[in-house]
């Protein structure tokens, strides 16, 4: 029975190794600059407000991402990726002014509710990234700031 066990532990292990050479793209832009930004665009943006944007929601809803050490360690890395590709899905930062107004107004509204309830950041992602939680009074200074823009 040991000897299974030590068999089947070396090809867990001999699987866990290999998983780690699949290594989707970056979510990486290579220092470009965005002219079609949200923080481009709202040129009134008080500097509070856009770090809070930045640290909290940037990371994946935007071409570039700071990864941290463990975010290269597969499994977590092909969920992390899936994250950042659904969330650039609903909205991306960097593509702001490519949206209609139309849209422009619903993402505003989608972003102070998201805020409001608590949903955004999601909570798996501040757990590791503490920084990332916003407090009620972060909170609050990012949802009246979003009110005056619709």
């Amino acid at each position: 029975m040991k000897i299974v066990l030590k068999i089947f532990a070396a090809i867990m292990l001999l699987v866990f190794i290999a998983v780690q050479f699949y290594q989707p793209a970056r979510n990486a832009d290579k220092g470009q600059v965005y002219k079609t930004d949200f923080i481009k665009t709202h040129k009134t943006m008080p500097v509070e407000v856009k770090t809070l944007l930045q640290t909290s929601c940037y990371d994946c809803h935007s071409n570039n991402t700071n990864y941290q050490w463990y975010d290269y360690i597969q499994p977590a890395r092909s969920l992390v990726d899936k994250h950042i590709k659904d969330a650039k899905e609903d909205l991306n930062f960097n593509e702001w002014a490519t949206y209609s107004v139309r849209k422009q107004e619903r993402l505003i509204n989608s972003i102070k509710k998201q805020i409001e309830t608590k949903k955004m950041p999601m909570s798996s992602y501040t757990l590791m990234h503490k920084d990332a939680k916003l407090n009620d009074r972060q909170i609050k200074l990012i949802t009246d700031w979003l009110e005056k823009q619709e």
